[in-house]
């Protein structure tokens, strides 16, 4: 088993299983699983479940969940446990914190009994929710230390926190953090099940909870939540076939930027050059083109075999100049998320990303439930005319994208990041590291990351680039026009990746990112 290091990549190799999360504990939740012999899926909902806890500035109870998992031969599904708006919607504009952003339910909860019910069926998993939920439940209970990026998001927001209802006392900056109400909230979803969340007596404290603190959620809201079943979407690139989950996510998205990397040399060009990195971020501004829209299928059309045409793909790629960047498109989206995979010993794997949308999410918390709620409703736009315009019962336009990569038709790669904005661009970054140049998952998430576009620190349309990746290649970056703003190396700004390899030979190896406080644990 690989242990903690201070960067948590170090990476593990291993013939059998493995799992990569943000943190440790959320890690080790879920090897418990795989070392008794459950599955992938059923490890990730007691690793999810864990890391709703130590990770409560990016995940939890009132937020929401995307799946993507594959049996061994390649057999794939994508879940989609994203909540939907509120019947009665409130005019006006939608703020970005507080009850006015949690205009949409939490779906994580019950995307765990969906994905439970399938690996049943499909998967012949035995392991029950209740079990999965015991290192959870401990965690609140017991208490854990305060992790790295939480200290960092707990800092950064210190001037708004007085201002977040219910927010006081629960988290903190540093040392043992506790959480009993939540620890509570867990065990009546593992006594009951997790409809509970739902239609019990804990969905009637949490919609109390909501509305007491001014959200437009109901009870028939919260009873109306359900995960979808979805195929994933497909895009070839070289000799691997990549998944994404369909729209309203921006899947399409990442692999409309590996599209059209797929007609540009790109092994041909040094991972450290500025003609790599210049490739990359033009493909991305061409994907991105495109992301507006990107809605809800349900009420808009589905724009995925549009967007992924081959030769609109072939098209965008030959509109890159090799030698001159096209400015920015595409206003900003803020979002953190959390990304957690896992391969079993029969080789069917699990990606999972799981989210409050902002750091903190809208900074509400339910009532007496330790629950703090999501504000993905802040997704959605205002405008009549935009296809992700605000309606009852609607999904936002969705930045949650884990990802599969098969070769021969089978599971070879497991990956997805944190990031919003930044999750198509650093996946296409890893993606071309680890197709084009062979390089291992550890080595692939060393390498310095960019981010293009606005942050919440710099509302600059510029091109953010670590400074690991050296004055030549900067320099010779904004010789070709990109406006380059230079950020720490393993910077929280470059996202937090995982990934997992499974080789021809069956063997396995994987990290989780330098930039975040887990890692790989294999078996």
């Amino acid at each position: 088993m690989s242990s903690p290091g201070k960067q948590g990549a170090e990476p593990g190799t291993s013939p059998g299983a493995m799992i990569v999360t943000p943190h440790w504990l959320a890690s080790e939740a879920g090897a418990k699983v795989l070392r008794r012999g459950g599955n992938a899926i059923e490890a990730l909902v007691a690793a999810g479940a864990a890391l709703a806890v130590t990770y409560p500035h990016f995940c939890g109870l009132g937020g929401d969940a995307v799946w993507l998992v594959a049996d061994e031969a390649g057999k794939a599904q994508t879940f989609l446990g994203i909540g939907q708006a509120a019947s009665i919607i409130p005019d006006g504009d939608i703020p970005l914190r507080g009850a006015g952003s949690t205009l949409t339910t939490a779906c994580l909860v019950d995307s765990w009994q969906t994905v439970l019910a399938y690996s049943a069926v499909e998967w012949l998993g035995s392991e029950s929710l209740s079990g999965l939920l015991d290192d959870a439940i401990a965690l609140a209970e017991d208490g854990f230390e305060v992790s790295r990026s939480q200290a960092f998001w707990y800092d950064f927001r210190r001037g708004e926190l007085d201002n977040w209802p219910g927010f006081a006392g629960l988290f903190q900056a540093s040392g043992i953090q506790r959480q009993p109400s939540l620890g509570k909230t867990l065990q009546a979803i593992a006594r009951h099940g997790s409809r509970e969340f739902y239609e019990g007596a804990l969905a009637r404290r949490i919609a109390t909870g909501l509305a007491e603190a001014g959200s437009p959620l109901s009870a028939a809201d919260l009873a109306a939540t359900r995960t979808e079943m979805a195929a994933p979407i497909k895009q070839s690139y070289r000799d691997t076939i990549l998944l994404a989950p369909p729209p309203p996510t921006q899947g399409i998205t990442t692999l409309g930027i590996m599209g059209v990397l797929d007609h540009l040399p790109m092994e041909d060009f040094p991972p450290d050059s500025a003609s790599f990195y210049h490739r990359l971020v033009e493909a991305v501004k061409q994907a991105f083109l495109d992301r507006h829209s990107i809605a809800d299928p349900r009420y808009s059309a589905d724009v995925s075999l549009e967007l992924l045409e081959p030769g609109r793909l072939a098209t965008k790629a030959a509109a890159i100049d090799p030698g001159r960047a096209l400015p920015w498109p595409e206003p900003y989206r803020h979002g953190d998320t959390a990304l957690l995979a896992a391969v079993d010993d029969r080789g069917r794997c699990a990606s999972l990303l799981q989210s409050l949308y902002f750091d903190w999410g809208s900074g509400v918390v339910v009532g007496d439930t330790g629950i703090l709620w999501q504000n993905r409703g802040a997704a959605f736009s205002v405008d009549r005319a935009s296809p992700n315009v605000i309606r009852p019962g609607k999904r936002p336009f969705y930045t949650l994208n884990p990802g599969l990569a098969l070769r021969d038709g089978r599971p070879h790669l497991v990956y997805g990041t944190q990031g919003a904005d930044g999750q198509p661009q650093t996946l296409s970054l890893l993606l071309s590291l680890l197709i084009d140049h062979g390089l291992d998952p550890s080595e692939a998430l060393s390498r310095p990351r960019f981010l293009l576009g606005r942050t919440f620190s710099d509302s600059r349309d510029s091109l953010k680039i670590e400074e690991s990746a050296g004055p030549e290649t900067v320099a010779a970056l904004a010789a070709m026009g990109h406006e380059i703003s230079t950020i720490n190396s393993f910077s929280p700004l470059g996202g937090q990746a995982g990934i997992i390899r499974i080789t021809q030979d069956g063997a396995i190896d994987g990290a989780h990112d330098p930039r975040s406080d887990g890692g790989a644990i294999s078996l």
